[in-house]
């Protein structure tokens, strides 16, 4: 899958470094993905949810939140937020205009 982009996963890691080596792990993961559907994200990872029009992923131990619009179509991730936890249980990130 392409991942578009890093930017925002390394911006958020320069404000929280103890989450970069889990988002770099989840950036590699899905850069060599393979999926075509929503059955082949749940089987890479079975914690991730759909919330809207969103793909939210756990990562950290559920420490941060990265929240995606996944393109099967055109094999693409795109990074909308990313998120620690307390963060992510305000509900503003639902306020995106692609939710």
């Amino acid at each position: 899958m392409r991942i578009i982009s890093k930017r925002a996963l390394r911006e958020f890691w320069e404000r929280h470094p103890e989450a970069e080596r889990r988002l770099r792990l989840w950036y590699q993961v899905v850069d060599a993905a393979e999926w075509g559907t929503w059955d082949d994200v749940r089987r890479t990872f079975p914690a991730a949810d759909l919330v809207g029009r969103f793909a939210v992923f756990n990562v950290g131990g559920n420490n941060y939140r990265v929240i995606t619009r996944i393109e099967f179509k055109w094999r693409r991730v795109y990074i909308r937020q990313v998120l620690t936890h307390s963060e992510y249980n305000t509900d503003a990130w639902k306020r995106d205009p692609w939710f």
